[in-house]
């Protein structure tokens, strides 16, 4: 296994090969690309809708079946937050989604394998780009390129995950390798790789811990949380989903797809694969795997060939070697503690809060599931697994 087979790198991971400042859409696009520019204007009117409505539909059908995909996740980025905020913009959240917006928006997600509606590769894998294309994707050179409202709290938000899914790289680059090493049986450089996995995590968790730096839970949970909800699970849109107008193999009826979260990232989930960890049957783990879905068809391929091909934990199991086991056990520790953190936030930026504001349900996570007992439970069983 190679990262390059999967459209990703050692130096970008899971993040968009190219940097969205630097593309260019067709012309028939720059009244949506006007629009998404102006969206926390159009947003803070309180009737956005009624511009959005006035749209037109580019009629992109034709062209996205061979435009550069750079064009076309550019364009999912820019529609999939124009329709988040149709839908979450107003007090009352509609039944239908115009037809001038979903047919545009189902043409880009067919075109990508994708849900029609915001994914965390269009929230954060590809918005962003470098201030100082020499400089690195660090959290002082890096911006978030669409916004809803905008503000310090979203943009560190998003940044936050842009530069943990940058230092991942290395976890995946490394993971690939050990896909083969396993099999060579070569002990020594299996240590090597998990070592330098573990120091990776440290970095990644450094990202993460400042969070709180520059997004308050309050703001969080009232400003920024309220435009990435989904359609799933969620009383405040009638008949248990969306109406998408326009689109013939929805025959007319209500789509109930999920929002996005954190746990579209395939961080988590590949190294799950790698070390052959397993989760007992719950909801969590029924959502984890059709949130599966929702990710890019290459990020999805390669979790799937990790789990695939991965023999690590059988090869480490058998091995006499204390300190292949131990690395094995720091990395596998590491995504615990992953967890752990994620738990953490997960309660004082959404559980902890209270709100009325339409679907947004502290009790119940973007992606619609309850979600505070079931992450306890994943952190639990990932910690357990380790060799002796």
């Amino acid at each position: 296994m190679e990262l390059k087979d999967y459209g990703m790198s050692r130096e970008r991971g899971y993040l968009s090969h190219y940097e969205i400042d630097e593309i260019t859409l067709p012309e028939t696009f720059e009244p949506i690309t006007k629009a998404a520019g102006i969206l926390s204007g159009l947003l803070t009117t309180g009737r956005v809708r009624h511009f959005l409505d006035q749209l037109p539909d580019p009629g992109i059908e034709t062209w996205v079946k061979d435009a550069p995909e750079e064009e076309v996740r550019t364009a999912m980025v820019h529609y999939s937050f124009i329709v988040q905020a149709y839908v979450w913009g107003e007090a009352d959240p509609p039944k239908h989604l115009p037809a001038n917006l979903g047919r545009p928006m189902c043409a880009l997600a067919d075109r990508l394998g994708q849900a029609p509606l915001l994914p965390y590769s269009g929230y954060v894998l590809d918005n962003w780009y470098r201030l100082d294309k020499s400089g690195p994707i660090s959290l002082d050179n890096v911006v978030m390129h669409q916004n809803f409202m905008g503000g310090a709290d979203e943009n560190w938000f998003v940044l936050v995950h842009v530069a943990i899914e940058a230092e991942a790289g290395v976890l995946l680059d490394n993971a690939a390798k050990l896909v083969t090493i396993a099999k060579e049986g070569d002990e020594a450089e299996a240590t090597r790789l998990l070592i330098e996995m573990d120091e990776a995590w440290e970095r990644i968790y450094g990202h993460f811990a400042r969070m709180p730096e520059q997004c308050d839970p309050y703001i969080y949970f009232h400003r920024v949380r309220p435009y990435i909800h989904g359609w799933a699970n969620n009383p405040a849109l009638e008949g248990g989903g969306l109406v998408y107008e326009g689109i013939d193999k929805f025959e007319g009826k209500p789509q109930a797809f999920r929002g996005q979260t954190g746990s579209q990232s395939s961080i988590v989930p590949a190294m799950d694969a790698l070390f052959q960890v397993g989760h007992s049957d719950d909801p969590l783990r029924n959502f984890l795997d059709e949130l599966h879905h929702y990710r890019p068809v290459e990020h999805r391929r390669f979790i799937e060939d990790l789990a695939k091909h991965s023999t690590l934990r059988d090869f480490v199991s058998a091995s006499d070697s204390r300190k292949l086991k131990d690395a094995f056990n720091a990395c596998l520790e590491q995504s615990a503690r992953f967890r752990t953190r994620h738990l953490e936030y997960a309660a004082s930026y959404i559980n902890k809060q209270a709100g009325s504001i339409a679907g947004n349900d502290p009790d119940v996570g973007t992606g619609g599931t309850p979600f505070m007992k079931y992450l306890k439970k994943h952190r639990d069983e990932n910690r357990a697994q380790v060799v002796s």
